[in-house]
């Protein structure tokens, strides 16, 4: 039962009827003390559902509940570490063992995908973390995140894991168990993986399996070829599969003033990935590639763009909203902001979105990591304006563009992408420049985690692709 003082710590109930892989993973990453990267409301950073949105849109989830694949895939993009594994292809011995494992721990907790009717109980698949252990009675405790329909109840672990071998039958999949853990480094990343935009299996399907195809066929000569062919017929823009995270808060008495010495160091951190992605030769290749054929960034990518659509989003999670499509938001005002937990002076830049949500007004402040002017790219300039730091932005010194998410996309593809290049030095080549070892280790950190996310997605998208077939094969 050590797991369980954890568990029951931060145990609560479903918010929506189909939220239970939701609930489930607010209850486990709260109860490891995951960062959200976020405050949740006041001082807090505590994970809500409503966070939870990068692998599915939360109105399907609503609507349809959630795959196994795709609640691994969204412990990942919270910042902890999933072990998911199907009962097909897993055991009971070894569904023990994990049981048991995680019952004596605080800091590995499971969670079980389950037919519910084959436990007597109403409904059919659910979700939720397992809270202690009965070696004697061979029982294990299910902490029910519906509890307005059961409580917390003990279940014959062989009647479990009959629930657990089934199938479901919006996948065609088995169910299964999965052991998350937080990761050993602190979570803060600049960069993630998407699935909100429907695009994002087109964008799959191109990247894991037409092309390797694509660069076995072909005859390279330069690995900028290589790259051009990589990137010369994406199906969809960058920015809908890879997103740079933007920290934001409401804004508490007036104009932000400072930055606390957490913030500091997140935004510290993320500078320096964006400093160290653009002194490598992936960068290079992609910034000469987009200037050789005129690809020209979308005309949406500006700043002040993805800091509105970031204040936006944020302001609707702030007032438990879980869309935010109804959300008005206008007046963007940039500002500089004072750091003063350490005395240092321009590490950050704050955008203040002026935001109507729900006919309430909201003034929501964007945290933006400002690299140092004297970088290979440009920095921005201080005007005085009513007394206030006015910052004229040249937009590359601040945020990530289109040509930073190709090339860490470029960095995070498998290394199996390359194996069937026919030519053994252009191989060579690009296996030096895409070389995660040879990376800095902020930007090491940042490229492993997204090529973590790929798994997952990656999975998730074979399993989609699957039930589209399986889907097809019974109509016809």
């Amino acid at each position: 039962m050590n797991g369980f003082f954890k568990l029951v710590s931060t145990f609560q109930t479903q918010a929506e009827p189909a939220y239970c892989g939701l609930t489930t993973l607010v209850v486990v990453l709260n109860a490891l003390s995951v960062d959200p990267g976020r405050r949740w409301k006041g001082p807090w950073r505590w994970f809500d559902e409503s966070m939870l949105d990068c692998c599915e849109p939360l109105e399907n989830v609503k609507k349809n509940g959630i795959t196994f694949s795709k609640v691994s895939c969204l412990a990942q993009c919270a910042g902890a570490s999933v072990q998911a594994f199907r009962a097909n292809e897993s055991s009971l011995d070894l569904f023990r063992s994990f049981v048991e494992t995680c019952a004596s721990s605080e800091d590995h907790h499971l969670v079980v995908s389950y037919d519910r009717q084959i436990l007597k109980q109403t409904g059919t698949g659910h979700f939720s973390p397992v809270g202690g252990y009965h070696r004697h009675k061979d029982m294990a405790l299910i902490l029910d995140v519906a509890r307005f329909k059961y409580p917390p109840h003990w279940v014959p672990l062989s009647l479990l894991w009959e629930a657990l071998n089934s199938v479901d039958e919006a996948t065609g999949k088995s169910r299964g168990f999965m052991m998350i853990t937080k990761r050993a480094k602190p979570t803060c990343f600049l960069f993630t993986l998407s699935c909100k935009d429907q695009r994002w299996r087109a964008m799959c399907k191109y990247l894991l399996e037409e092309v390797p195809y694509l660069l076995k066929s072909r005859g390279f000569t330069t690995v900028e070829e290589v790259v051009y062919t990589v990137f010369g017929s994406l199906p969809a823009e960058v920015a809908s599969f890879v997103k740079w995270i933007v920290e934001v808060k409401p804004a508490v008495n007036g104009p932000i003033e400072k930055v606390d010495r957490d913030e500091t160091e997140r935004l510290r951190y993320k500078s320096k990935v964006l400093q160290q992605l653009r002194q490598t030769r992936a960068l290079a290749l992609i910034t000469k590639w987009m200037e050789q054929n005129s690809v020209n960034s979308p005309e949406d990518e500006s700043l002040q763009t993805a800091i509105l659509q970031a204040c936006c989003q944020g302001a609707a999670a702030f007032r438990g909203s879980n869309c935010y499509s109804n959300v008005k938001c206008f007046k963007k005002d940039v500002k500089e902001s004072n750091v003063t937990s350490n005395g240092a002076r321009g590490e950050a830049v704050v955008m203040s979105s002026r935001v109507l949500v729900d006919g309430c007004e909201q003034v929501i402040d964007a945290l933006v990591p400002k690299r140092p002017s004297s970088g290979n790219v440009g920095g921005g300039s201080v005007l005085q304006q009513d007394g206030i730091d006015q910052v004229t932005l040249e937009e590359n010194a601040f945020h990530p563009t289109t040509r930073d998410l190709l090339a860490v996309l470029l960095l995070a593809l498998p290394p199996s992408t390359w194996e069937q290049i026919p030519d053994l030095s252009i191989h060579a080549e690009i296996s030096r420049i895409v070389s995660r070892k040879e990376l800095p280790h902020e930007l090491q950190l940042e490229v492993e985690h997204l090529f973590e996310q790929a798994f997952f997605v990656s999975r998730s998208c074979t399993e989609e692709a699957l039930t589209e077939e399986a889907l097809i094969e019974t109509k016809n």
